[in-house]
């Protein structure tokens, strides 16, 4: 449990340490009461001595009250600070780790983060603490006669055996519990997403049946993990008040043969019984402790392979965009989604990128912005790798409408300003530029009302509005909208295009996908994506005029020959 010593946390450590060794000096004085009463209050039948001991006895008990309180409070803090430290940390790469090619691969290191939280103020932390006073405990054991600390050992190693013997017993059970939860988990998010669809195409009962079947296997798996422990709980317990049992059997043995005194077999017992304390706990909490030192294991992987690329920062960029022979795919496909792109866009031109379905469109935009990196080539903006930007300083020259608006649970001014420091200035701007003022001032509480959960509250073309107003905010210098007129209609079409025409008024380079010719025309240049290859690049009135004599821009893949 090395993280315990994380640098974070290790005054917190060290402190909870501190506590956990005044307490249990304090623990050891009750079998020394016991001693002392038996041996020399019922001698001596003093009651001075019987009111000391007592009194003593109470001033350890307080100071016993007062070193749990403070590990625990001190263990509580380290989890809070843990939490500090971790949270943001494993959100943004949770965040970033799901804006990846093929989705997130880490999707349970929040989860992992809250485990050792969790942890640190539970009970099978205080083992940990405790354990290492059980040799002290049995060496007074052997101070009190050979054979009863004969006996402790023998108990306290059966006892260790018992926690190896569960840890081989429950390895499998819970990672196989943990896994059959973790997937179930999975299948509700992916429910929960896509209600709609599934309340709309009368999915309910099969999404219920399927979830009501993973389910299943998940208490199956907790069931078995269940039995194993239950068992081996209800041994350790038996065995160790057996063991009590049989260490005050073999201090009466003594006492009567005249080896030992009745106080010193009554405080053997106690010790006995606070010596084996630590290791029941072990056995009892040993789930947490595997689940903690798992979920550090998988945080330190997955945190220790994220590093800063780029440290320096970079100038604010003008805009100027050049791809270099992109290629992007994965490794166990046979053919690249995108197939050597090149071209280049100087500060303040726009592009057209047009081409059928599945020809690579949104993959493009998503390496033009660094979300996704190339397998060869390169994506530059002023020169620059985007890949080597840093992407918290780059995020504010960017402006990107996906095809799939997602706005966030807050109020329209908030969406607006990326959920950031508001400049109300920046928002209303922006807004305008998208032709979304007069559409939220007509809300019921203008820029400050709220969405609801993704926008709820809002139609497909106010979402859009409001997603490209956040595209627009802060004067970007590079713009990418996929789709941008999906759910628009004529006013809204019209607003789109004036927004277009007032970025490149202002120096900002725009990529539109799109279909729609009402789009394309007013653009410099239009690229023809097919297959993931650039097909054709040129002015864009040359272009629409050499592949869409129709004029419909969705005739290009037949005209193409594709």
């Amino acid at each position: 449990m090395r993280w315990l010593f994380f640098p974070a946390l290790r005054p917190l450590t060290l402190l909870a340490g501190l506590a956990s060794l005044v307490l249990n000096l304090t623990m050891l004085v009750p079998a020394l009461f016991m001693l002392q009463v038996f041996d020399r209050v019922f001698s001596s039948r003093s009651i001075e001595t019987l009111v000391m001991l007592t009194l003593i006895s109470a001033v350890a008990l307080v100071l016993m009250y007062f070193m749990d309180t403070a590990r625990t409070s001190a263990l509580a803090a380290a989890g809070k600070a843990l939490d500090r430290r971790l949270g943001p940390k494993t959100i943004d790469l949770l965040i970033h780790d799901a804006s990846r090619f093929g989705g997130a691969k880490n999707v349970n290191i929040a989860r992992d983060a809250g485990l050792l939280r969790t942890f640190l103020t539970g009970s099978g932390i205080f083992a940990l603490f405790d354990a290492p006073w059980v040799p002290i405990y049995l060496f007074l054991m052997f101070l009190f006669h050979p054979l009863m600390g004969l006996a402790a050992t023998g108990a306290a190693v059966v006892l260790f055996a018992l926690v190896v013997l569960n840890e081989r017993l429950t390895a499998g059970p819970t990672e196989e519990s943990l896994r059959r939860s973790r997937e179930a988990s999975r299948f509700i998010d992916a429910a929960t997403r896509n209600a709609e669809v599934v309340t709309g195409m009368g999915m309910v009962e099969a999404v219920v049946q399927r979830w009501r079947d993973l389910n299943r296997e998940v208490l199956e798996a907790q069931s078995r993990l269940g039995s194993v422990t239950t068992r081996m709980g209800a041994f350790v317990r038996a065995f160790r008040t057996g063991t009590q049992v049989g260490i005050l059997a073999l201090g009466a043995w003594l006492v009567i043969d005249h080896h030992l005194s009745p106080g010193v077999m009554i405080a053997g017992t106690i010790l006995l019984a606070r010596a084996l304390q630590p290791v029941e706990l072990l056995i009892t909490g040993w789930k947490s402790l595997v689940e903690a030192r798992g979920a550090w294991h998988r945080l330190n992987d997955v945190i220790d392979t994220q590093t800063d690329v780029q440290q320096l920062e970079l100038p604010a960029p003008a805009g100027r965009l050049d791809l270099e022979r992109v290629v992007f795919g994965q490794v166990a496909q046979r053919q690249p989604i995108i197939k050597g792109v090149s071209f280049s866009l100087q500060p303040g031109e726009t592009l057209g990128l047009i081409g059928p379905s599945a020809s690579g469109k949104t993959t493009l935009a998503r390496l033009i912005l660094g979300i996704w990196t190339p397998m060869s080539g390169t994506v530059r903006l002023d020169g620059a790798d985007v890949a080597l930007w840093n992407r918290r300083t780059l995020g504010a020259y960017l402006g990107y409408l996906p095809q799939d608006i997602e706005l966030f649970s807050g109020t329209v001014a908030e969406n607006i300003g990326r959920m950031g420091a508001l400049d109300s200035a920046k928002v209303v701007r922006a807004a305008q530029q998208a032709g979304a003022h007069e559409l939220i001032l007509r809300l019921p509480l203008g820029y400050e009302t709220p969405l609801g959960e993704a926008g709820s509250s809002l139609s497909g073309g106010q979402r859009q509005l409001i997603g490209l107003a956040r595209a627009l905010y802060g004067e970007p210098k590079l713009v990418v909208l996929d789709e941008p007129n999906a759910n628009l209609d004529r006013d809204g079409e019209a607003a789109l295009a004036a927004a277009v025409a007032a970025l490149k008024h202002g120096g900002c380079t725009v990529v539109v996908i799109g279909h729609r010719p009402s789009t394309m025309h007013s653009l410099d240049k239009l690229a023809v994506l097919i297959d993931g290859s650039l097909q054709d690049f040129g002015p864009a009135d040359k272009m629409l005029a050499k592949y869409a004599p129709p004029r419909q821009v969705a005739a290009l893949p037949k005209a193409l020959g594709a």
